[in-house]
Formats: C-alpha cells, structure tokens, sequence
C-alpha cells in the first residue's frame, strides 16, 4: 500500500506521479457521458436531381438522447400488426436495455392506457415535468403536412390491416406489450409531457421506434413530425418499426415493400434513420415473413408509389 511507504501527506503526490506514469489508471471524469457512434441513412436530392441514399456518421451523447417507445400495445385490432408487435418487441427491449445502461432515457408512449399506469413511478416522472414553451403548438395528432411532405406512398384509407379478411377495427389495447420491460428511471406518457421532460434535462436527441410509421409514429405529439418540429434532432429505427398497409391497395406491393416505402418517405422528408445492429451488433432485425431479399431503395419504384396518390393523410 501506498501509505506504506511514504508518509500521508505524500500519498496525494505519489498517487498523482503514478498515473503520470501510466502505472495505475485514472477514474472517468466526473459526469462524463458516453457518446453513441451511429450510421444514418436519409435520402437527398441535390439540385432537384435523383434521390440519392447516403449514410453519415452521427455522435451523441447518451445523457443528451432519448428514445420514444411509440404504441407498442399489448393487442391491436389487426391480428397481423398485433403479431408483428409480438415479434419485434423481444429485439426492441434488448436495445433499450443497453441503450439504458449507457445513460439514455427510455420514455414509453403507448397512447391511451394511461389509467393502466396510474400512480406508478414512470407516470409520476412524467407528470412532474413542467410545461415548458413549444416552438410550434404540441397537437394530440399532426396530420400530414402539405407544405413539407406529398401525400403518402401508401394508401391506408380501409385502416391498412393486410389480414384476409379484414379484421374488425376497434381499440382493444390496454398496456405496453409485456414483452418490454419498464425499468425505475423510465418515463410513461402519450402527451407533450414527452417533451417536457427532455427539455429539463437538456435533452436535444431523440431515437424513435414504435408503429405504426404511416400514422403514429408520424402523427403523435412525441413523434417525428412533432419532434421535428420542436428542434430535435430525430432519428427512426427503421428495423424496429411496421405501417399499417393493405398489400390489396395501391402501390401493390407486399407489406413489407409497403413499410420500405414509408422508411424512405421519413427519411426524404422528416429524419434519417438507423438500425438495431448498431446498438445490440450482428444483424439488423427482420421479420420472419419478410423472406425475400433486402430491398434496395429504387427511384422508380418510390416515384411510381409517390405517383399513385394515397387517400389518407
């Protein structure tokens, strides 16, 4: 022991001289954050030309970020979308479990189940952060905007459950998914306390994930189109997401090139995006009826879809 050696007022001295010299390692400096190193994907269009993916390096600080947990509800009216849920909910708990450790706050939003939370930690956490002044008005839905995007390339007007026959719409959710775990120091809201809650702590980063893309994860006040608007900087976990799409209903596609779609829709016109496999490693998820080879976003093919028109915002 050091105190063996020198006397104690030296201690300090020797201590300091010995990680000079590499002998013995320093602590982390008090309230440094780890920084996330992540690849985002958002397609341009340089001078009115073709759209074009690109892929930039984005650094953050964990402290600084959030991520959404947008309507991952334990049912869905469609038994498609609730078992396509049921599926990526395992993965999607996995990433905020080590996005948890490095220090990002996970706020879960499954809208309309609140009464399920009430009194509980998470709610409480929410509800204590003060209404702070939002640069555009924090709607309960934001609708699509004409000014920054086209229609959608998708047409969900019949509620887009791709199941033969339809199933029945309704509002049989009642909780988060049990699937993903809700930990002491996560967030519960559906509302603008989303928002409130990482102004005061100076978060300015948000990760979203969720469904559905076409609606939701647009349209909700802790979302992207919202999001956006306030000045965040938003990302998409393009591999933990689906939209509610109809493969009977224009463009004519299957589902899944129905949802690659929608990605590439964000990704023109809202935020970039980003995959699973950056957090957790190995491959980015894919669900299992989704055999057919990745898609590679084609400007014939969005345009087509872009073309065809979409009945609901």
């Amino acid at each position: 022991m050091l105190s063996t050696l020198v006397p104690d007022l030296n201690v300090a001295r020797v201590f300091y001289l010995a990680c000079l010299a590499g002998l013995i390692g320093l602590p982390p400096a008090l309230g440094a954050g780890e920084t996330l190193t992540l690849s985002a994907r958002r397609l341009i269009q340089p001078a009115g030309g073709p759209w074009q993916q690109v892929t930039n390096p984005v650094s953050w600080e964990a402290s600084a970020t959030a991520v959404v947990i947008c309507d991952m509800w334990n049912q869905h009216w469609c038994k498609g979308a609730s078992a396509r849920v049921a599926e990526m909910a395992p993965r999607m708990n996995q990433v905020i479990t080590e996005l948890r450790k490095r220090g990002v706050l996970i706020i879960h939003c499954p809208s309309d189940t609140l009464k399920f939370y009430a009194n509980t930690p998470g709610r409480k956490l929410a509800q204590a952060a003060p209404p702070v002044p939002a640069k555009t008005p924090l709607r309960g839905w934001c609708a699509l905007d004409s000014t920054k995007e086209p229609p959608l390339p998708i047409d969900d007007s019949d509620g887009g459950c791709d199941d033969e026959p339809q199933c029945q719409q309704g509002s049989p959710w009642s909780r988060e998914i049990e699937s993903i775990a809700i930990e002491p120091g996560d967030a519960i809201t559906d509302s603008a306390e989303a928002y409130n809650l990482m102004r005061e702590r100076g978060i300015t980063n948000v990760i979203v994930m969720g469904v559905h893309q076409n609606m939701c994860v647009l349209g909700r006040p802790f979302s992207i189109r919202q999001m956006v608007y306030q000045g965040q900087n938003v990302l998409l976990m393009r591999d933990l997401t689906d939209s509610m799409y109809n493969s009977r209903r224009r463009p004519w596609v299957d589902h899944f090139t129905g949802n690659d779609l929608m990605t590439w829709h964000i990704e023109k016109y809202w935020c970039p995006t980003i995959t699973s496999d950056q957090i957790l490693g190995g491959q980015a998820f894919r669900f299992a009826a989704d055999i057919k080879p990745p898609r590679v976003f084609s400007a014939t093919v969005a345009s087509a879809a872009a073309t065809s028109g979409s009945a609901k915002p």
